[in-house]
C-alpha cells in the first residue's frame, strides 16, 4: 500500500511540473530568449520518456522474477531480437542529405535519421502485418 502512495504523489508531481512548464511557455512566449523554452519543454519531455522506460523495463523485471523467473529468458530474447533490428535498420540506412539541405548536417546526424526512419517504416509494416494476419486467422477459426 505505501508503495502504491509513492507511485501516485510522484505521478502528481511529474506533472505538477509539466503544467507548470506549459503554463511558462504559453506566459513567455515558447520563442522568447532564443527558443529556451521550447528547449526545456523538449528537455522535459525526454526526462519524462525516461523515467516511463525505466520504470517498465525495472518494474518488469522485478515482477517477472516474481512470478516466473523463466520468464527472463523470454525477455532477453526479446531484447536481443530488438537490438538486432536496430542494427538492421542501422545498417540500412543510406546517410545521405534531404534534397536542398546538402552540406548542412553531419554524417551522423543523417545516419541516425535514417535509422529512426527505418525503424518507422519496419515498425508500421509490421504492425499492418500483423492485423491482417490477426483477421484472417480470426476469420478462419470463426468458420469451423
Amino acid at each position: 500500500m505505501k508503495l502504491n502512495k509513492i507511485f501516485k504523489w510522484g505521478m502528481v508531481a511529474l506533472i505538477v511540473v509539466s503544467v507548470l512548464l506549459v503554463i511558462i511557455g504559453f506566459s513567455k512566449g515558447f520563442e522568447a530568449n532564443d527558443g529556451r523554452i521550447t528547449d526545456l519543454l523538449l528537455i522535459w519531455a525526454c526526462v519524462m520518456i525516461g523515467i516511463a522506460l525505466f520504470s517498465w523495463v525495472v518494474i518488469g523485471l522485478i515482477i517477472s522474477i516474481q512470478n516466473d523467473p523463466r520468464s527472463l529468458v523470454k525477455m532477453g530474447i526479446l531484447l536481443v531480437g530488438a537490438a538486432a533490428l536496430c542494427c538492421v535498420a542501422y545498417l540500412l540506412a543510406p546517410g545521405a542529405p534531404a534534397f536542398g539541405r546538402e552540406g548542412l548536417d553531419d554524417a551522423g546526424t543523417l545516419k541516425l535519421t535514417d535509422t529512426l526512419l527505418n525503424l518507422t517504416y519496419i515498425c508500421g509494416g509490421a504492425a499492418i502485418l500483423s492485423i491482417v494476419v490477426g483477421e484472417i486467422r480470426m476469420a478462419i477459426t470463426n468458420k469451423k
